[in-house]
């Protein structure tokens, strides 16, 4: 049996050592050398260097499309504290220094979230939808990301208009689990968000036209069996080209992910494979 972590003992020492999280990240922000963007203007940066459209009401299985609803909502209340924010060169962008707490005081609806590695729910729930779309963007510039957590090891949805890689996602729970990134460029960038009936929208602005034009895709992307389990598998990479030049000046590999498929079988839409090479399994071991 797995030795239990201190926070998982009782609710008492969960809100303990989310109280000792908060209280580390607060200590942590006070640094001299650390500079968080907090300037937001209106007027729109004048280059956009990528869009993407995040549709907010997926269908997730079983899970209540109210969440979905309440989700939508919480989104809303975000997105004005992110819209228009200037990054300026050597500042870090802090999704959580930002937006600031979620409560049901300040208008937040409970949401679908992740508790030991299941689907549950909680007020401002659905949160990390904003930092995928964040996330997303960010690795289509030269943007560098200095802070960037993972959902465990599963899938726990079925598919449903995909238009990012399985694997890119983010966690986030506020606020010692931050989605951060640092601008190490010469200019400043800005994020546009907004929420509309079906999609929050991003775009990443900048003040001049970049050299490079980046590319993220996946390979080796597959389900397979193993040990009567069902896994999906892939690889994401990233690739930069010179505009000017058509030439590769950058290949990145940026994760590797094997999670267990949470879901009925017969929602995943693609063939499961008998088996796979060594790699993959010894990974979902």
């Amino acid at each position: 049996m797995a030795r239990r972590l201190f926070g998982e003992i009782h609710p008492i020492t969960y809100r303990i050592s989310v109280a000792k999280g908060r209280f580390l990240r607060n200590v942590s922000d006070l640094r001299p050398s650390l500079h968080l963007a907090k300037t937001r203007d209106q007027a729109d940066l004048p280059v956009v260097v990528y869009r993407h459209n995040s549709l907010i009401r997926r269908r997730l299985g079983n899970v209540n499309p109210e969440l979905q609803d309440n989700k939508a909502v919480s989104l809303s209340i975000a997105a004005p504290k992110v819209d228009g924010v200037l990054i300026r060169p050597g500042e870090v962008f802090s999704f959580w220094k930002l937006v600031g707490p979620v409560s049901a005081r300040r208008g937040y609806r409970e949401g679908l979230t992740i508790d030991h590695d299941q689907a549950a729910s909680g007020i401002g729930g659905g949160m990390c939808q904003f930092t995928n779309l964040i996330h997303w963007m960010v690795l289509h510039t030269p943007l560098e990301i200095v802070e960037h957590h993972h959902h465990s090891g599963l899938d726990l949805f079925p598919d449903f208009n995909r238009q990012i890689p399985f694997g890119t996602g983010t966690s986030i729970v506020y606020n010692y689990l931050d989605y951060r990134f640092r601008n190490p460029t010469s200019q400043a960038f800005q994020l546009r968000v907004s929420v509309g009936d079906d999609y929050l929208s991003g775009e990443l602005r900048t003040e001049s036209a970049l050299p490079l034009k980046y590319h993220i895709h996946e390979q080796d992307s597959c389900f397979f069996r193993h040990d009567g389990s069902v896994y999906r598998h892939n690889s994401i990479h990233r690739t930069a080209r010179d505009k000017r030049t058509g030439l590769e000046v950058m290949r990145q590999h940026l994760s590797t992910n094997t999670a267990l498929v949470c879901y009925p079988e017969d929602l995943v839409r693609l063939p499961i494979l008998d088996e796979r090479p060594t790699r993959a399994v010894v990974e979902a071991r």
